[in-house]
């Protein structure tokens, strides 16, 4: 039976929690302040929380200086997709594999899937642009979706295999029994229980994918219609000054997908990230 907490324990229980989400909202309602104050107010000392004039028009005007900011978004949208789902079908089996199987090199092509995560997209833009010129694929979605998801692949792997490892074996060794092949332990046995991991991979997938897209795009893609957000948002930058409000009210309109997905999902994040928790 757990002991009831005295009341200056939490006190500071709630207090840490309100620290934590502090540091970790505030940054996204300094950028909603700055998506409603004037340009000429946003440099302003000293520093002001609320100013004059503060209203909502940079989420209005900001179409008006870039027209196809819902392109880029949705271009955003479908390359994350796209990522997310060449990620799944790719480590679904291979993580099952890593977490069940045992062959020779298994460890070491671990080891490797994380030495892999060190290495930024930038040091192998030079080779990955040349790769992608050689393949023809320069100025289309492919460009993009193909090294965003080799760079995923590896975490994801590392994030199923953990979650696949709880699952008992006892479950697959009866459906063995009874004749069931490989495939069909996956699909009918394995793939119904890991749902919430698969989904907290998915979500995880696809928040990377939607947030690095610039390096790639940038690089890879000269054909505007085929730009993601991050691209687009870099048109607010001018020569001479930077439109900070409409900068902020972009991201913000460019994060509703994620928070969208976020919302619907919860309830699989939820039980993925708390699956194993429980001693039974």
């Amino acid at each position: 039976m757990i002991n009831k907490y005295r009341w200056w324990e939490i006190v500071g229980i709630y207090l840490g929690i309100a620290v934590f989400l502090l540091f970790l909202l505030a940054p996204f309602l300094e950028a909603f302040l700055v998506s409603m104050r004037p340009l000429n107010r946003i440099n302003s000392i000293p520093y002001k929380i609320i100013t004059d004039n503060m209203s909502f028009d940079a989420y209005f005007t900001m179409w008006e200086n870039v027209p196809r900011l819902g392109r880029y978004i949705w271009n955003s949208f479908f390359i994350a997709t796209c990522v997310t789902l060449i990620v799944l079908v790719a480590v679904i089996p291979a993580a099952w594999a890593f977490a069940r199987f045992e062959f020779k090199g298994r460890d070491p092509m671990l080891a490797a899937f994380l030495a892999i995560n060190m290495v930024g997209g930038a040091v192998l833009i030079i080779p990955l642009f040349q790769l992608m010129r050689n393949l023809g694929l320069l100025n289309t979605y492919l460009a993009m979706i193909i090294p965003g998801a080799a760079f995923l692949i590896p975490t994801a792997i590392w994030l199923l295999r953990s979650y696949l490892m709880k699952i008992p074996r006892e479950l697959e060794e009866a459906a063995w029994v009874d004749g069931a092949s490989r495939p069909y332990i996956l699909w009918k046995v394995i793939l119904p229980i890991a749902m919430p991991g698969i989904v907290v991979v998915a979500i995880a997938t696809f928040i990377g994918a939607y947030a690095q897209q610039f390096l790639f795009a940038l690089t890879f893609n000269s054909n505007s219609d085929l730009h993601p957000l991050p691209v687009g948002i870099y048109q607010f930058f001018g020569r001479q000054t930077v439109i900070w409000n409409e900068v902020m009210a972009a991201s913000l309109v460019g994060i509703l997908p994620v928070l969208i997905i976020y919302i619907f999902l919860q309830r699989y994040i939820i039980a993925g990230l708390t699956a194993g928790a429980v001693k039974e």
